[in-house]
């Protein structure tokens, strides 16, 4: 993706990014951060619960990566994210397998549904976290069987919420509104910029 916006970091900690994710990673690289990967373990994230809205659970989750990655340094700026997808009352994380992504998938097809990433700015030096959710409504148009089993051979669904990678290229699915392209891929580019530029006025304490 090209002309992502970029913000000067509030503090002078190096960006660290708490995630594996070569999505983000490739987003920060595009707007021209300089960052190191260290990725949270995987037993910081916490499973669906019946009770979860996708907001909350998104956002507790990139804050949970985040505070596993913080623990190891003295002074970072941790990025956390988690996104998940989120239709008919259910929240749609990444497929087990390929039947799960099958039955995601049909679930998806001919509606609008939306996608939260949780995000997760956190100071280790100043002692101060900003955690939110950032939504993005998407349109899946109605997917042919053929359409369905040539995505599922491509095993494109692997690790994506959803069991989708908008970066992918889909005609199929279209962001209705004004909604952020970023933040479907794993990291809402625009929210974070003002995150980092207002980071001191609106960060909480730890």
């Amino acid at each position: 993706m090209n002309g992502l916006p970029r913000a000067d970091l509030p503090t002078d900690e190096p960006l660290v990014l708490a995630s594996g994710s070569p999505r983000r990673a490739e987003l920060l690289k595009s707007a021209g951060y300089q960052f190191r990967i260290d990725p949270a373990s995987d037993n910081a994230e916490c499973g669906i619960c019946s009770g979860d809205a996708a907001p909350e659970f998104s956002a507790r989750n990139a804050f949970r990566k985040a505070e596993d990655v913080a623990g190891r340094y003295e002074s970072a700026l941790v990025i956390g994210a988690d996104t998940v997808a989120w239709c008919n009352g259910q929240i749609l994380g990444k497929p087990r397998d390929v039947d799960h992504a099958e039955s995601i998938l049909r679930m998806l097809s001919g509606r609008s549904h939306d996608v939260y990433t949780g995000i997760c700015v956190w100071s280790v030096k100043l002692g101060k976290v900003v955690v939110e959710a950032v939504r993005t409504e998407l349109q899946m148009l109605a997917i042919s069987d053929a359409m369905l089993e040539e995505h599922l051979d491509s095993m494109r669904w692997e690790g994506k919420a959803g069991a989708f990678g908008f970066q992918d290229g889909n005609d199929w699915l279209k962001i209705t509104g004004d909604g952020s392209a970023s933040n479907v891929v794993g990291l809402p580019m625009e929210r974070l910029k003002e995150i980092l530029e207002k980071f001191d006025s609106i960060a909480d304490p730890l």
